[in-house]
């Protein structure tokens, strides 16, 4: 069985104001064709169809384009619902739709179902979860004691009770502990979002959403597809990709392949002062620009769009820059628990520390919107 594997369309995104609506109707067109050339006997969507729980209009006549030109090869579709998409708006349908061969991930109750496919091997299994925090396996598991993501996500494949001697597929939204991530994604700060990939060891291929560089997490049974589009300015050399897994009979090699992908627009950074940049070649890719100039360049923006019609940011790397400490980096984001980072930013505000009573109040709204317990 051929199975084509994609995620975070994030259909409706808007990167520095510029709506990527236009590049994202080129991209699925794009994928249409590979699909007609590679003929998967199936397609997994592995989250983030949309780019807000409330996605636009277009977003979603997007999607529905989308999904019926799948729909006419007469493709089974099973798509599940990301930490961007409002899991009841994905399931809304779904029995009506799996009249068409398009299975959608329920809202998360503790009891999932597997999609049954066949092939010459026999029964494949796939199992749609969408994505989970603690807070919402503790709800369909209330006798259970879950404190982190791994914990959430073992339960959740427990109840499944897969049969190991069958071929099983998950499909899943979450962060591998070890897989690389970009700007673009949602940071979690202190990592508390980890999932251990150990969770994951009795499928025979789990397609995961949620990181948009494409990586086998582990093994080649774990992998990520990444994003058709490269939705941040970390992500301007990667090279975008369909992914494509053939799963023979139980316990043989699986077989992975990926097809390029090309886009209407492509994203480009450039570095140097502001005279070297007026003196490269006119460009038409979306643009980050970074200046060294040690003073800055009036209506910058304005006189680099001359020559880069899609520019997007204008940023300065010199002398007085260096000086301020970036506190919204990933790195800096990565080092630090939630309440950490609210004191470092109480204190960078007010000039002092946060009293004891004032840091259990900040814990306890976190542990409240993280769904975790410290």
């Amino acid at each position: 069985m051929k199975i084509m594997h994609l995620s975070d369309l994030h259909l409706g995104k808007r990167l520095n104001a510029f709506s990527l609506v236009k590049d994202q109707k080129y991209i699925l067109g794009q994928i249409i064709d590979i699909a007609d050339r590679k003929k998967p006997d199936c397609v997994v969507i592995a989250g983030d169809i949309y780019d807000r729980t409330v996605p636009s209009a277009e977003a979603v006549a997007l999607f529905d384009d989308f999904l019926s030109r799948l729909s006419e090869r007469e493709l089974p579709v099973m798509v599940i619902s990301g930490n961007h998409d409002s899991p009841e708006r994905i399931a809304y349908g779904n029995k009506i739709m799996q009249k068409s061969r398009i299975y959608l991930s329920p809202v998360y109750d503790g009891n999932i179902k597997p999609v049954i496919l066949h092939d010459d091997f026999g029964e494949v299994y796939f199992y749609l979860l969408p994505f989970i925090r603690p807070s919402n396996v503790r709800q369909a598991f209330k006798d259970t004691e879950i404190n982190t993501y791994t914990d959430a996500l073992k339960v959740a494949v427990d109840a499944m009770n897969i049969d190991k001697s069958k071929r099983n597929i998950l499909v899943a939204h979450q962060f591998v502990t070890g897989a690389i991530r970009s700007e673009s994604e949602e940071i979690y700060v202190g990592n508390l979002e980890n999932v251990s990939m150990e969770v994951f060891e009795d499928f025979d291929y789990t397609a995961l959403g949620h990181i948009h560089r494409p990586q086998n997490t582990g093994s080649d049974k774990i992998r990520y597809c990444g994003t058709p589009l490269k939705y941040s300015f970390s992500e301007a050399d990667h090279e975008k990709s369909v992914t494509f897994v053939e799963i023979g009979e139980k316990n043989s090699p699986l077989k992975i392949e990926t097809e390029k992908l090309v886009p209407l627009i492509d994203m480009q950074e450039i570095r140097g002062s502001f005279e070297e940049v007026m003196q490269l070649p006119p460009s038409d890719n979306y643009m980050r620009v970074t200046l060294t100039d040690e003073e800055m360049i009036v209506d910058a923006v304005g006189k680099l769009r001359v020559k880069f019609s899609n520019i997007m940011a204008v940023s300065y790397d010199n002398n007085r820059t260096n000086a301020v400490p970036d506190l919204n980096s990933p790195a800096k984001l990565s080092e630090n628990t939630p309440e950490e980072l609210f004191a470092l930013f109480y204190r960078e505000v007010n000039g002092m520390d946060m009293s004891q009573e004032k840091i259990d109040i900040v814990n306890d709204i976190i542990k409240e919107i993280w769904g975790y317990e410290s």
